[in-house]
């Protein structure tokens, strides 16, 4: 299989997978391949952070023509994928100098399974864009295809718990990347000074109490394969043995109260009313904190989100780190190397990832009180020996790019390069399918009209979460009464 991310999360997502079970773990350029059963194709989509989606590859070929393409595809039993009245779609990424235009590709790939289905059935399944029943994905680096299907559907940084957003907020995935990268997993504080809507907030939590981010999604793509097993995955999805206590506490601030709204209501939403304090303040008001803590954050660049004096602001949070954050670490994620000087401080480590289109760096500080030389001297350390190598490997930004480069337009970074791909033969054969009755997992039904409440599940945690004991939260209908009216719409302006 293959899980995409954004290029520089790439070691965390291979580590997410390790530690989830997955075998021969692969780290790609934007992707990481691996392998597994069923279980672990599920787990994959309900349990990582830093995964965009999940792809479960089904041919490898050769694609030296559109009619190479054609033939490949044609010659799928696409009978075992797409049952008869339910609709497909498909995406292409490609990188060739015979396919120039992603677009054809896709055509290609619709015409061959439509045209078989015309000739076995005399029927043709439609096409459906906006909702389709299976999602295949074909990637073509030169002459090398490989065509997958699609797990995860809705991108998977759609985690379900946005209700409403600020100006130009922060990919999830992203912000788990962030975090992960720190090695923060809720052993002290955790503080944003510039929250805007609650991103990091809200994944720190999940993190911290080590919980699925998958708890909120509506659906998963393999929910309408012909072979999903609901009992596997409502095993899955009900399994909170794994989840932890969370002892300290995180703390988001924002001058803006908009902001402060906003990030409040996603938090209730997300259910993290008792872990996460959301209050206005500037961040040239911040005071050393009474606990150990660690500082992630992400200022405005002056590229989405203007700020009226800029090289200004970032002078500010150097001064404020030096002087009111002593003790403890920050790491920064900005674009702007202007920006990083103006901070003033020596990182102990650089490390590029990717914010949208834009190559940024994530910046780990060291704060300490005092000399430098005195700091060490009583035992402190600025940068670990890990550290030290990754700082000492050469080329480091310019390595397959050059630093600051902004992808092109046509080419999103969430589409992920499988061109490293090793393609793991065996051969995918789906049981005879006899329908389900999908209402087994009624419980997860309720008046959103999708899946579930696995936040009532956790009932008792906080604000609207609090539905009683484990077994009647199973049964409670009313969870969620009134739907979007209530907490808005989960797609989010990203």
């Amino acid at each position: 299989m293959i899980a995409k991310t954004f290029m520089g999360l790439e070691p965390v997502l291979a580590q997410e997978l390790t530690q989830l079970g997955a075998n021969n773990v692969q780290i790609g350029r934007r992707m990481v391949s691996f392998t597994g059963d069923k279980e672990m194709m599920y787990r994959a989509n309900f349990q990582l952070h830093t995964a965009i989606r999940v792809l479960k590859p089904i041919k490898h070929f050769k694609a030296q023509s559109a009619d190479d393409v054609y033939e490949a595809v044609k010659d799928i039993d696409w009978s075992q994928y797409i049952l008869e009245g339910k609709t497909f779609s498909v995406d292409s990424v490609v990188y060739s100098e015979e396919f120039r235009n992603s677009r054809f590709v896709t055509y290609k790939v619709k015409d061959a399974i439509v045209d078989q289905f015309r000739e076995h059935t005399g029927k043709r399944p439609n096409i459906s864009v906006a909702n389709p029943d299976i999602r295949l994905h074909i990637h073509i680096a030169e002459d090398k295809a490989t065509l997958c299907l699609d797990s995860s559907g809705e991108s998977l940084h759609r985690r379900g718990y946005r209700q409403e957003s600020v100006e130009a907020p922060l990919n999830e995935v992203l912000a788990a990347g962030m975090i992960l990268l720190s090695g923060w997993k809720g052993e002290r504080d955790f503080i944003d000074p510039m929250c805007g809507s609650g991103t990091l907030l809200i994944e720190a939590a999940l993190i911290a109490r080590n919980m699925s981010p998958g708890i909120f999604r509506k659906e998963f793509a393999f929910e309408k394969w012909p072979d999903f097993d609901q009992d596997l995955f409502d095993t899955i999805y009900n399994d909170d043995s794994q989840e932890r206590e969370f002892t300290h506490h995180i703390y988001g601030y924002d001058v803006d109260m908009k902001a402060v709204n906003t990030a409040r209501l996603n938090v209730r939403a997300a259910g993290f009313l008792k872990d996460i304090t959301v209050e206005q303040a500037d961040f040239k008001d911040f005071t050393n904190p009474k606990e150990k803590s660690i500082i992630i954050t992400n200022p405005p660049y002056g590229e989405r989100i203007s700020t009226p004096n800029l090289l200004g602001t970032y002078k500010m949070i150097g001064e404020r780190l030096k002087h009111q954050f002593s003790g403890n670490e920050a790491w920064i994620l900005s674009y702007r190397e202007e920006c990083f000087e103006q901070i003033g401080l020596k990182p102990s480590i650089k490390i590029p990832v990717f914010n949208g289109s834009l190559e940024c760096e994530f910046r780990k500080y060291t704060l300490f009180e005092g000399r430098m030389k005195e700091f060490r001297s009583e035992g402190g350390i600025v940068k670990s020996e890990s550290e030290k190598a990754a700082m000492a490997e050469k080329h480091r930004f310019k390595k397959e790019r050059e630093f600051k480069k902004r992808l092109s337009e046509q080419e999103e970074n969430e589409e992920a390069d499988i061109r490293s791909f090793k393609f793991h033969s065996f051969e995918h054969k789906i049981p005879d399918f006899k329908k389900k009755d999908r209402e087994s997992r009624s419980f997860r039904k309720d008046s959103f009209g999708k899946d579930a409440d696995k936040r009532g599940k956790r009932a008792g945690k906080d604000g609207w979460r609090n539905n009683g004991g484990k077994e009647g939260q199973r049964n409670n209908k009313t969870t969620r009464k009134g739907g979007r009216n209530n907490y808005g719409d989960y797609n989010d302006a990203e």
